[in-house]
């Protein structure tokens, strides 16, 4: 197991790495820059300089001009300048905010981002699984049809879509028929206290993920029901409870554990659109802003930030596969 851990983390690197590049060739690709907009109020002396303090004007990979023979001048270009000193730690300058580092701008916003990815998590677990399991012990009854609709729609409606809804239902009034301004329609809680501008981002963000957790999970308990080794354990005179818990629901996990990998990425995708729709101050709305502003530092910083997640969540539901089924070896 020790072994396998360490071969995993060590291949995160070259996947990051593979980031790295990718994301530099897409972003000098996309036409326009940085300080375009900024051009008519510095002028296009202002502009040039700007360009030239940040080194916008070297080659992007390789200085051809200066590579006549093999020589320390042909490294000197954007990428292997950014690669030199994300070794370092520095993540370079934020080019929309003159005097602030992205170290310092990530530093300031990754509390919120973090604080929604957590709730989010719980609610699309103990919504989808309760809901699942509840619907499968329940089958065709009113709470089993219940799960299904809310499945179905969950799954059917984008996060956006679903924002748009609940904020026109709680926060703004203007819904059809119904008029609740029971919530706010923007910010983040200041506090742990202060849990009414969570709500409806985290149900935005979390809808869509429960719905797959949910039908996944109805249909795995299903399956396990009609297992031999249910129908032995019951035989023995097990309670019920036991029965649920330790032979059920366990076995029944495998396959939502295998969907949290996914689910994660897609929360970490999804909260682009929520964290700027609702106006929350964390590292999705900032990652939109570097976009919209072509920001390269803050665009490469997030990418890889987000990468990192997903790649470290893949490696905790692969670790997860052993708790969960002992039979599961790694080597």
């Amino acid at each position: 197991m020790t072994g396998y851990i360490i071969r995993r983390v060590l291949w995160i690197f070259p996947v990051l790495w593979a980031i790295t590049l990718i994301t530099f060739v897409l972003m000098h690709n996309v036409p326009g820059g940085p300080f375009e907009a900024g051009e008519t109020k510095a002028g296009q002396a202002g502009t040039q300089a700007m360009i030239a303090k940040y080194h916008l004007n070297d080659p992007v990979f390789f200085n051809w001009s200066g590579c006549a023979h093999v020589s320390p001048d042909c490294f000197s270009s954007q990428y292997f300048t950014y690669m030199k000193n994300l070794a370092k730690g520095d993540l370079g300058p934020d080019l929309k905010n003159p005097g602030l580092s992205v170290n310092h701008i990530l530093a300031a916003s990754w509390k919120p981002t973090v604080e929604l990815g957590i709730l989010t998590t719980l609610y699309v677990l103990v919504v989808g699984m309760s809901l699942g399991i509840l619907a499968a012990l329940r089958k065709n009854s009113v709470l089993d049809y219940l799960s299904v609709g809310f499945a179905t729609v969950g799954a059917s409606v984008p996060n956006f879509v679903l924002g748009i809804m609940l904020v026109l239902m709680f926060a703004t009034g203007g819904f059809p028929l119904i008029h609740f301004k029971v919530l706010p329609a923007v910010g983040w809680a200041k506090s742990w206290t202060d849990w009414k501008p969570v709500v409806l981002p985290v149900i935005a963000l979390g809808s869509l993920p429960a719905a797959y957790i949910a039908r996944l999970t109805r249909a795995s308990v299903l399956e396990v029901m009609n297992q031999d080794y249910v129908r032995t354990a019951r035989a023995k005179g097990l309670r019920e409870q036991v029965v649920l818990l330790r032979h059920i629901v366990r076995n029944a996990m495998i396959p939502v554990i295998t969907l949290i990998g996914p689910i994660v990425a897609g929360l970490v995708t999804g909260s682009f659109i929520i964290e700027y729709f609702f106006s929350i101050p964390g590292i999705g709305r900032t990652y939109v802003q570097a976009v919209l502003g072509r920001d390269y530092p803050m665009i490469m910083a997030t990418t890889l930030l987000y990468g990192l997640v997903i790649a470290v969540a893949n490696l905790t539901v692969d670790l997860l596969y052993s708790v969960t089924d002992p039979r599961i070896r790694y080597t």
